[in-house]
C-alpha cells in the first residue's frame, strides 16, 4: 500500500470519545457508536470555530492495550467545554490516500496498515474525511512517525 511522508503541524480536535482496543469484540460498536452520536444526534452542529468540514477519527492516549478514540472536527480555537478536546501533534506522518466505499476501504487500509513495517510513534494516528459520501468516499489516514 502507497503512501507519502508529510509534516503535520499541530492540529486540535474537538468531538466525542472513547476507550477501545483491538482486541475487544465490542471495538467496532464502540467507534460506530461514537460517529453516530457525533451525527445523529447532532453533536456536530455544536463545535464551534470549525477549520473545515472535514470529520477526524482520531486514535491517541495509547497504552499497552488501550488508546483513545476521538471523532470530531478540526477547529482553529477550542471553545466548547462539554465535548473532548485532542491535540494531534507536530511532527512527521505517513499519509495514505483512500477512495472508495467509507467502511471497506477504511477497514482494508487498517489491516494493511497494521501489517506494515512503520517506525510509528503512536502519538495520534487519524483519519480525515474529506467528503461525506459514504460509498465514494475520499478519506486519508495519517499515521504517526518516530
Amino acid at each position: 500500500m502507497n503512501y507519502e511522508i508529510v509534516m503535520l503541524k499541530e492540529k486540535v480536535v474537538v468531538g466525542i470519545s472513547a476507550m477501545t482496543s483491538n482486541a475487544d469484540p465490542k471495538m467496532p460498536e464502540v467507534i460506530g457508536g461514537l460517529w453516530y452520536k457525533l451525527y445523529q444526534t447532532g453533536v456536530i452542529s455544536t463545535i464551534n470555530n470549525k477549520v473545515n468540514q472535514y470529520a477526524i477519527g482520531l486514535y491517541s492516549d495509547y497504552s499497552a492495550d488501550k488508546y483513545c478514540v476521538t471523532v470530531g472536527n478540526e477547529v482553529s480555537k477550542a471553545e466548547n467545554d462539554e465535548l473532548t478536546v485532542k491535540k494531534i501533534p507536530t511532527g512527521k506522518y505517513a499519509r495514505f490516500s483512500l477512495h472508495g466505499p467509507m467502511d471497506r476501504v477504511v477497514a482494508e487500509a487498517w489491516t494493511k496498515i497494521w501489517e506494515m513495517d512503520l517506525d510509528r510513534s503512536f502519538t495520534g494516528d487519524f483519519e480525515e474525511y474529506l467528503n461525506s459520501d459514504i460509498d465514494n468516499a475520499d478519506i486519508d489516514i495519517y499515521i504517526a512517525l518516530k
